[in-house]
């Protein structure tokens, strides 16, 4: 190969056929946001924006992009990847290319492995307050967190205790007050571990005859980020061991941050002295996203993967996936995988094809609360922001109260969750218009009619969505 040849003639040239032979949004997706970085004799070097993009181009578009170097530069050149971390960047065979360099500090003590506990920080470098979508469901729980992040230890926020479903971003932000913690230099040893490897840890330190080592690895943290406390339920041993390291470091202004999937006052098989220490502490919720947070959630990730998704398969993903944002962008790479597969772009058809092969006949129950906000003011006559504001006429709060109960019925969302999007009312509101109207439907049948059309009308407007 003459060495006048540029990389970066190579590789454009590479483009240009491959941009011929996939569909232009597989293009876009996949081949546009790689670059070529260097060339040797034997390989052509490109970066790639992730370890997830790297393994679909190479499983998937390997051989395509090999045809396409030999037709440019007529030889068997390799193809290699770098993938691109931060600062640096780490070769697909596990290495880091020198090209990057690295300004990182050191890593701090909390980092080093020493001895059987010491197994690092444990904390993901991906999850920090700079990627975390703020809402109106997670606002509080957000803002708790970053107090917390700038003065560890020194707020009245000691413990923070942040509870919510499966797949809502508790992790997300347990972890993203580690990582500011550490790159600020705000405490010198932080640890986050699942309860579930706390509790391994303290079986194999007790099969070891090193529970006292345990239990000092655990006292000298100057953060204790304790993620999912509910699996400490019915064990017994330890939550003693966890009893004795919460005291000790709430003594010594040490900070903790513990999440669970309910509220303290909802845990079972706790002891109560513990469920006493986690009442007292800041107690902030996760709800699940409303839509345009959904949607924020999407783009966001779109943006930070170089994805180019149109934005009506983004929101019509996120009005129905509604409570999870783990599926939401499972959702969301699903898509992407069977784009790629069938190699067609990726529009709404495909989009509603996909969903109900991922969801099967679950899909067909999906009904969004905005869904129900939209079609109870159409049936009722009146405008979605009385529905949803303080108005109290008799016609709107029996609207009100029929929007309340059919999205009881239709969704997933909790009493506190509905409430709020009903005007920030309180879930005991939710409550009595769910029996009102359960009330009213044994009585009255004119009422009970219009109920029944009210379902319908839900059905085929969801029906048609797809």
């Amino acid at each position: 190969m003459p060495e006048r040849q540029n990389f970066n003639d190579i590789w454009g040239n590479c483009l240009e056929i491959m941009r011929k032979r996939v569909p232009q949004q597989t293009f876009n997706t996949w081949f546009a946001p790689m670059k070529a970085i260097s060339l040797t004799d034997e390989n052509l070097f490109l970066q790639v924006p992730n370890k997830f993009f790297y393994d679909w181009v190479d499983s998937h578009y390997r051989e395509i992009i090999l045809n396409s170097l030999k037709e440019v530069t007529g030889n068997g050149l390799g193809v290699n990847y770098t993938i691109l971390l931060g600062e640096k960047s780490e070769k697909s065979d596990g290495t880091y290319d020198n090209q990057v360099p690295e300004n990182k500090p050191p890593l701090p003590e909390s980092d080093v492995k020493i001895g059987m506990f010491e197994q690092g920080t444990r904390l993901n470098e991906r999850y920090v307050f700079e990627t975390y979508v703020e809402g109106t469901s997670n606002q509080f729980a957000r803002a708790a967190a970053m107090a917390v992040a700038s003065a560890p230890g020194r707020t009245s926020f000691n413990p923070l205790v942040i509870y919510g479903g499966t797949g809502l971003g508790k992790t997300h932000l347990l972890q993203a007050i580690g990582n500011e913690v550490i790159r600020s230099g705000r405490a010198r040893k932080v640890v986050y571990v699942s309860s579930d490897t706390f509790t391994l840890d303290f079986i194999a330190a007790i099969q070891k005859n090193k529970t006292t080592d345990f239990s000092r690895y655990y006292r000298s943290v100057d953060m204790l980020l304790l993620d999912d406390i509910q699996f400490f339920q019915n064990k017994e041993q330890t939550q003693e061991q966890f009893f004795h390291i919460f005291n000790d470091l709430y003594q010594h202004h040490k900070q903790i941050v513990l999440t669970t999937d309910k509220p303290p006052l909802e845990l079972r098989g706790l002891q109560e002295r513990l469920l006493s220490r986690f009442q007292s502490s800041l107690t902030v919720d996760i709800q699940p996203p409303d839509l345009e947070t959904r949607i924020a959630i999407l783009q966001k990730k779109a943006n930070d993967d170089s994805l180019d998704i149109p934005y009506e398969v983004i929101e019509y993903l996120s009005m129905n996936i509604s409570s999870n944002i783990r599926e939401l962008e499972g959702a969301l790479i699903r898509l992407l995988a069977y784009s790629s597969l069938i190699r067609v772009d990726i529009d709404l058809n495909l989009t509603q094809r996909v969903l109900r092969e991922m969801l099967g006949t679950r899909h067909t129950s999906i009904v969004s609360i905005e869904s129900v906000q939209s079609t109870v003011s159409s049936v009722f006559k009146i405008n979605l922001d009385s529905l949803v504001g303080k108005g109290r006429t008799k016609e709107v709060a029996e609207a009100r109260m029929v929007a309340m109960y059919l999205t009881r019925e239709y969704t997933d969302l909790s009493l506190k969750t509905i409430g709020l999007y009903f005007g920030g009312r309180d879930h005991s509101t939710v409550v009595h218009a769910c029996r009102w109207v359960e009330e009213r439907l044994k009585e009255d049948p004119i009422f009970s009619r219009l109920i029944n059309d009210l379902k319908a009308k839900l059905s085929q407007n969801n029906m048609r969505s797809l």
